[in-house]
């Protein structure tokens, strides 16, 4: 019995050393797993993972040969290599935008238009001239037609033949459908020479309006050059003419005669300019832009007026608004002073040189003055012979 006791004690103690030794062990062995589970990734592994997204990024990029992870050893020289395709790819997406809006620019302008005969066709133009006129000028727009402008079959045999549009260009009074557009349109029913454009008349809006005359011309008519020209101005078709056709090999070209006046900051005065101060300092002068008499512009300055018209900024006058559209553009600015000579005796001493004028006007009036009942006298002195335009090539 004594013995018998004795191993049962014996096999008690050996249990519980099982016991703890076996309990010591299932420690160790889960704190080593926990360990495991809860060590931060090493740096091989973060090299493996970055690895993977550079060649995530390669595929999308366009490079679709595959890669293995091995080769990919300098990962500091894959870095610039991914910022270039993200730089890349924001490149063409800003790409696509602006050609989005451009298009949908150029829908909205032809949407602005009404259709006319001339938007359906296909024809090539040489020069769209806009003569811009007011209501109240119709006896200077007589006296233009019966000067220097053709009238009638002459002038449809301009447009056909020598590929040369004139037009008189207004937009509609305050009241639409009033007395004053209903005379306007009572006269285009007698010359068929007026461009209506859907703008509101304003001797304040002519920069809006110089915009709106590009816009429709544009989409009217497929031109080489456009021109804008004051109604009391004289023009010598067949020499502008002759003088653009030199510029032809210029993609982007602007004509007139160029000069840089006064930013006049005191209120009151003709021409002031309410942004004086986006031109620096009290006293300083314009850019250098054509004097609004007479102008031209290529096709493709035309057509940026018509992409961009609604963020090109307007300034207080017409022809400092249009140099501002081109001002940071690759564009060359044609100084020609053949476009603003003088009256008689000015032209006509220059036509008897042998360098006749493109048009003549009075500096003081900014146009001829009392146009009306002087143009004709301009005409007879400084105007090219009436078959100038018969025989001029283009």
């Amino acid at each position: 019995m004594g013995g018998g006791g004795d191993e049962l004690v014996l096999r008690g103690s050996i249990s519980k050393k099982w016991t703890f030794l076996l309990c010591l062990g299932s420690f160790c062995i889960g704190l080593l797993f926990t360990n495991r589970m809860w060590t931060m990734p090493e740096p091989k592994e973060i090299i493996r993972r970055s690895t993977l997204e550079v060649e995530k990024m390669n595929l999308v990029a366009g490079d679709c040969a595959p890669k293995s992870i091995g080769d990919a050893k300098d990962v500091p020289g894959e870095v610039p290599r991914t910022q270039d395709v993200i730089q890349t790819l924001d490149k063409t997406i800003s790409n696509l935008e602006m050609e989005l809006a451009s298009a949908k620019a150029t829908q909205e302008s032809m949407l602005n238009v009404a259709p006319t005969p001339e938007s359906t066709g296909k024809r090539k133009y040489f020069m769209v001239i806009g003569i811009n006129t007011a209501f109240s000028s119709r006896k200077r727009r007589d006296s233009v037609r019966a000067t220097w402008m053709p009238q009638g079959e002459k002038r449809r045999k301009m447009e056909e033949e020598k590929g040369i549009i004139i037009r008189f260009v207004i937009g509609h009074s305050a009241t639409s459908g009033g007395i004053l557009d209903r005379a306007i349109d009572a006269e285009d029913r007698k010359h068929g020479d007026f461009m209506r454009l859907d703008h509101v008349e304003g001797y304040l809006e002519l920069a809006a309006k110089t915009k709106a005359y590009f816009v429709a011309a544009v989409s009217m008519w497929d031109a080489e050059y456009y021109i804008k020209v004051d109604d009391d101005v004289h023009v010598n078709i067949a020499t502008l003419g002759n003088t653009l056709a030199r510029h032809r090999s210029k993609p982007r070209v602007y004509v007139g005669c160029m000069k840089s006046g006064p930013v006049l900051a005191q209120k009151g005065v003709r021409y002031h300019e309410p942004e004086y101060w986006k031109f620096g300092e009290w006293g300083n002068k314009y850019f250098r832009h054509a004097t609004g008499q007479l102008y031209a512009i290529s096709k493709d300055l035309a057509s940026y007026i018509a992409l961009n018209q609604h963020v090109l900024h307007k300034y207080a006058n017409e022809d400092v608004s249009l140099g501002a559209w081109f001002i940071g553009l690759d564009v060359e600015h044609v100084d020609d002073r053949r476009l603003c000579c003088g009256t008689p005796p000015d032209c006509e001493w220059k036509a008897q040189a042998g360098n006749a004028c493109v048009a003549s006007f009075d500096w003081s009036c900014s146009g001829i003055c009392k146009s009306a009942d002087r143009i004709k006298e301009v005409h007879q002195r400084c105007g090219e012979s009436e078959n100038a335009i018969w025989n001029a090539k283009f």
